[in-house]
């Protein structure tokens, strides 16, 4: 399964920027790309691991679930 490296913007819109076969080539990518990237703007750069690019923006487009560990006055 390859690594997508995407662009997130406001709204939450996805953008492809590029795939890699290894994680070591993919986290290389995403890290040039956050170099790269206006911290003003409000965009970050993700990578996930999926069998292709639908499955890829389907698990970067669902919210995430605040683990209740982390949740209280603690955190």
């Amino acid at each position: 399964m390859p690594y997508f490296i995407y662009k997130i913007g406001p709204m939450n819109i996805l953008s492809k920027q590029d795939v890699a076969d290894s994680f070591k080539a993919a986290k290389a990518i995403a890290n040039e790309l956050r170099k790269q990237l206006d911290a003003t703007a409000g965009t970050t750069i993700k990578m996930i691991f999926a069998d292709n690019e639908l499955a890829a923006e389907d698990i970067l487009s669902q919210p995430r679930e605040l683990d209740p560990s982390l949740a209280g006055d603690d955190y």
